[in-house]
């Protein structure tokens, strides 16, 4: 059994249908609910929904308090490589975007780690493209190794792998990795991934059955936001949610909601998402979910991440670069994507201090907090 079984009982059609015909009954009775399903989780994301933002976010507010106290997670990506054999029609490293490939050494990593530290870090987020040849199993054990000393949690974002190379990886120190559908809808999937090992949409569906089997801490989900109707695949992100907790319930999770953005080579967003919208739809997960971490990355624009931080977000990147090299080795290497909120980590520390929360700048299981 996996989540592919799960995913064949329901249809993509139907699943928007019912979500576009919640009424406000239905979303009242999901905000009283004492537990929520995964049909009030279709009205809290619904159109009905709109007129009832502020008492979710006042609920939103309240639960995540009540879950996570007054802290707020910051962590940073170090993206490793570029090089990527799949083409996808939404990012930069894309395969068909001829630009000056790179994977950064292991000297040239240490450069990366020194700024890194230096900003005062101690979770990092290895990325890298797509691409088996170059970063593979081996890369990734050396680069566990190289790193591990100079950090108390080390996530990984890269290329979905089998279940006994996972655990392989875990013993030398990863914590949590990250895979994203990208979208659920498997017609419009196979149109952004013509070419790859990426265009197996049920290889990539099953991903997180195998970290769950391998027994990772922590895994991260999510969708692309703009590649397919926003409310219906966040559902489909929920149903794998819902999912996963019951199935590996050792394991903890957390969600991003990451927008289209603009890079080299440009793709439009075929669905357009407000951000009312999306402030709907991080209170929507936290209602739902009381226990999931959500992730808020420098995608979005400083005013924004200034007030969601206090609507149910509980971790949050600064000072990202989103290119091999970016913090040293070569500033002006190909982006995966650009950028929003550009500023440092210091002055997001201070924004988080001025909403009246606390920088945790590791886990939450050993919660040191920088003090300046």
């Amino acid at each position: 059994m996996s989540f592919k079984e799960e995913f064949a009982r329901y249809s993509w059609d139907n699943v928007k249908q019912d979500i576009y015909s919640k009424t406000a009954a239905d979303v009242e009775r999901a905000l009283i609910a004492p537990k929520r399903t995964l049909e009030d989780f279709k009205a809290l994301i619904s159109p009905a929904a709109a007129a009832y933002l502020e008492p979710m976010a006042r609920l939103s507010r309240q639960l995540t308090r009540k879950r996570f106290g007054n802290t707020i997670q910051m962590y940073v990506p170090l993206y490793l490589s570029n090089e990527c054999t799949n083409i996808c029609t939404y990012c930069g490293f894309s395969l068909d975007n001829k630009v000056r490939r790179r994977t950064l050494t292991e000297r040239e990593i240490l450069q990366e780690v020194e700024v890194i530290k230096g900003m005062g870090y101690e979770h990092v987020l290895l990325v890298t493209g797509e691409a088996n040849q170059t970063v593979h199993v081996d890369y990734f054990k050396k680069v566990l190794a190289l790193i591990r000393p100079h950090f108390a949690q080390v996530s990984m974002e890269v290329q979905p792998l089998d279940r006994d190379e996972y655990e392989e990886l875990i013993p030398l120190g990863l914590h949590s990795v990250l895979v994203y559908q990208e979208t659920y809808h498997q017609e419009d999937y196979r149109k952004h991934h013509p070419k790859g090992k990426k265009a197996n949409f049920n290889y990539r569906l099953e991903t997180p059955d195998r970290l769950g089997q391998a027994g990772i801490h922590k895994m991260g989900l999510g969708v692309l936001i703009g590649l397919e109707d926003w409310r219906t695949d966040s559902f489909f992100t929920a149903l794998h949610l819902h999912y996963l907790e019951k199935t590996y319930w050792q394991t903890r999770y957390s969600l991003s909601f990451p927008r289209l953005r603009p890079f080299s080579g440009g793709l439009e967003p075929k669905v357009e998402m407000s951000d009312r919208e999306l402030v709907q739809l991080i209170c929507a997960y936290r209602i739902f979910d009381e226990e999931v971490e959500l992730s808020l990355s420098t995608r979005e624009s400083d005013r924004f991440r200034n007030h969601c931080i206090q609507l149910g977000v509980t971790s949050i990147s600064a000072g990202s670069k989103t290119n091999p090299g970016g913090y040293a080795v070569e500033p002006e290497s190909l982006e995966q994507f650009e950028i929003s909120d550009e500023r440092s980590p210091a002055e997001i520390a201070q924004m988080i201090r001025q909403a009246g929360y606390e920088p945790v700048w590791k886990d939450w299981d050993a919660g040191l907090i920088l003090n300046e």
